[in-house]
């Protein structure tokens, strides 16, 4: 398929939505099945009508993505891989894929399969590109977070760049997100995010109170880059991806149409950007991100007015995609002699079809006119297909009636609809396995305190490791090292940072650091860089023994267990190809955000982890700020040292200190040991309840 232009690639949640995307111009729609999809509550498509979907799409020009974009658990590995080859023999074009495990598999199924990295690997920085680009993968789908500058950076790297243009901003970077999973046990990573962050919130002052429910501390506008397209695409940006697998076909129509006219070069109107608002906003649209201008007018929710504001636009709308939009162009050749008629049908993309009929006739009146009969061919109203080209070549004296043109157009559109349509195989074997890499067993359990800070490290901390952050200077490093085993941890969130967290590594090796915490798939090479041992964090969302493998295979060293797994879907993974570890203690990060909620609600940010903000309960949730973005904390900690014996066998038990001062940490870390009474205010996490 011919696509010059850079890609516009709409949301097709339902039947409808996808025939809307089409007909307003999409290049390309995603779309998921009833599995294994980051939106398990939109309509979707059964392998059944996938097959109908890309058929209708392939016809006219359009390209199929689908969504196998959710974490999976061990024993969904290879339901996902039947998942994948099912939908490879209906002609997807691409898959787009969260679990690096699932990407490892399908490399050795399908390894000509085109992957494309989701945006839940939260990937946002060069080195993050360049890996995913060396893991397989041939596009990466950035973070909505990112700057021009940002963007521009990760360009041309030798794999396409996917850039969120418009609809709907989490609060929580992408990937990143344990919100709902933790209060409600519905996994965002797992398509079923029940979207708290909607909900009101506002900025602690003081005592602890319900917050009003006019109050939006965690739920931002809508995105809407469509002033930047030009920029985008200069900047080497191949696909401009329309959030919205949830919205109604209206909505798609709204926004495919304004996009594609923009990709086009066309000046998008005031009205046009009023009638997409209308459709669907929350108090207007943001280019914060793009812009840096991350600040408090980035916020919104959907009020009244914004719902009543779609009804006089729905019509009007839904007339857009109502009726067939010729999308390919096609040149006719038609030759009448006396012995046949022919047809040759030839469409952009190179396909020819040829019919053939009945001869001509001698005209008893007046020969069949060429020119009348081009004009007659070229009629493709109600077709996929406009004429580019007509040609007519006619036998002196001969005609042929009009019935037998419209006839040989009419098959001959059939059948270039067939071929088009026809799928192109894709080389497959599900009894391959990637390489088995040894395995192990646990081995003597280790405790490793993660600190927030060098100040809550103390002699007496009974530890056999520490973590501290990597801004920690050198010479508080240094002091710690003498006393235990000291890594850094890598921030999660790397926005613009790639530059100074290499001399940070630098500095840290020479103070005496030995390894670095990675949650986050561009760190794990600035790790190995800066010859510190790569461990895995919690953000690495390691859920199945393929993944670890994924990672061990590229150099990492150890790993953290998803904070999403049962402590029985853990027993699971061992013996493992990593030595692996469960945080058992903390205050748990339940979003990892590019906006201070507090700031950007008008309130101090100094003192955000003794503050943070309050729901509507009056319940009060810990921030963390650090290097440019804010880690929203749970209420409450995780607390399993009164119930060790059910923690699995693990090579290492993870402590992670946020809100806690020094003692409290060596307190915490000896109750542990002793296995004494949990605190009043404690979470067993998801390690009993999972997710859904």
């Amino acid at each position: 398929m011919k696509h010059t232009l850079p890609e516009v690639l709409a949301p097709a949640g339902s039947p409808e939505c996808l025939t809307a995307a089409v007909r307003c111009g999409a290049a390309a729609v995603y779309l998921g099945v009833e599995e294994f999809n980051a939106r398990r509550n939109a309509h979707n498509f059964t392998i059944d009508s996938l097959s109908e979907a890309v058929a209708y799409c392939h016809a006219r020009g359009v390209a199929v993505h689908l969504t196998l974009n959710t974490l999976l658990r061990e024993e969904e590995i290879d339901r996902a891989v039947e998942v994948a080859v099912k939908a490879a023999a209906c002609g997807v074009d691409a898959l787009i894929v969260q679990d690096v495990g699932l990407c490892r598999r399908l490399k050795a199924v399908m390894p000509e399969m085109t992957l494309h990295a989701s945006t839940q690997l939260t990937c946002h920085t060069p080195e993050g590109v360049k890996f995913l680009r060396d893991a397989g993968f041939s596009r990466v789908v950035l973070a909505r977070e990112m700057s021009r500058e940002e963007i521009a950076a990760c360009a041309n790297l030798g794999v396409e760049l996917e850039v969120f243009v418009h609809g709907a901003l989490c609060m929580s970077v992408s990937g990143q997100c344990y919100f709902s999973a933790m209060l409600g046990s519905r996994s965002g990573n797992r398509g079923a995010c029940a979207q708290p962050c909607r909900l009101p919130f506002e900025p602690t002052s003081g005592k602890p109170r319900p917050c009003p429910a006019d109050k939006a501390a965690l739920s931002l506008k809508d995105n809407c880059l469509v002033a930047y397209i030009r920029e985008l695409s200069e900047l080497g940006v191949a696909s401009f991806k329309i959030e919205g697998r949830m919205k109604r076909p209206e909505y798609v129509a709204a926004a495919t149409a304004v996009y594609a006219a923009a990709v086009r070069g066309e000046a998008v109107s005031q009205a046009e950007l009023e009638r997409l608002k209308s459709v669907f906003s929350r108090s207007g649209f943001t280019d914060g991100y793009y812009t840096s201008n991350r600040d408090g007018e980035m916020f919104g929710v959907r009020r009244h007015e914004d719902v009543t504001a779609a009804a006089p636009v729905l019509k009007e709308l839904a007339r857009t995609y109502d009726k067939e939009v010729p999308r390919v162009g096609i040149a006719l050749a038609l030759t009448i002699n006396e012995t046949e008629s022919r047809l040759v049908l030839t469409d952009e993309d190179g396909h020819t079809v040829t019919v053939c009929g009945e001869g001509g006739v001698a005209a008893t009146n007046r020969p069949l006119d060429p020119e009348r009969a081009k004009e007659q061919l070229s009629k493709t109203g109600g077709t996929p297909y406009y004429a580019t080209d007509a040609t007519c070549a006619i036998g002196e004296g001969l005609t042929a009636p009009m019935a037998v043109i419209n006839g040989l157009r009419r098959q001959a559109i059939e059948e270039l609809t067939a071929q088009r349509s026809a799928v192109t195989a894709v080389a497959c074997d599900i009894t391959a396995k990637p390489q088995a890499l040894p395995c192990r067993m646990p081995q003597k359990t280790k405790t490793v305190a993660r600190l927030a800070t060098a100040a809550q490290w103390s002699a007496e901390m009974a530890a056999d490791t520490v973590i501290l952050p990597l801004s920690t200077d050198g010479e508080a490093l240094n002091k710690i090292a003498a006393h235990t085993q000291v890594g850094v941890e890598i921030p999660r969130g790397m926005f613009g940072q790639e530059e100074p967290i290499r001399r940070k590594l630098a500095q840290a090796k020479a103070a005496g650091a030995t390894f670095a915490l990675c949650g986050n798939v561009g760190a794990l090479p600035l790790a190995k860089e800066a010859g510190l041992a790569a461990v895995g964090g919690f953000g690495l969302n390691l859920t199945n023994k393929e993944a670890l493998a994924f990672y061990a295979e590229r150099g990492l060293e150890a790993a953290t267990l998803s904070m999403e797994l049962t402590f029985g879907q853990m027993r699971g993974l061992t013996p493992s190809p990593l030595p692996v570890g469960v945080m058992v203690y903390g205050h748990q990060p339940l979003m990892l955000t590019r906006n201070c909620p507090r700031k950007c609600a008008g309130a101090s940010c100094g003192d955000c982890r003794h503050q943070g903000i309050t729901d509507r309960t009056g319940t009060a949730f810990p921030v963390m700020c650090e290097g440019g973005c804010a880690e929203v904390l749970n209420s409450v900690p995780l607390w399993w040292g009164d119930k060790a014996a059910e923690i699995p066998d693990v090579d290492f038990h993870l402590f992670h200190f946020t809100v806690e001062d020094a003692s409290r940490c060596a307190a915490v870390l000896a109750a542990y040991q002793q296995g004494g009474k949990p605190p009043a205010a404690i979470t067993r996490g998801l390690y009993k309840r999972g997710v859904e």
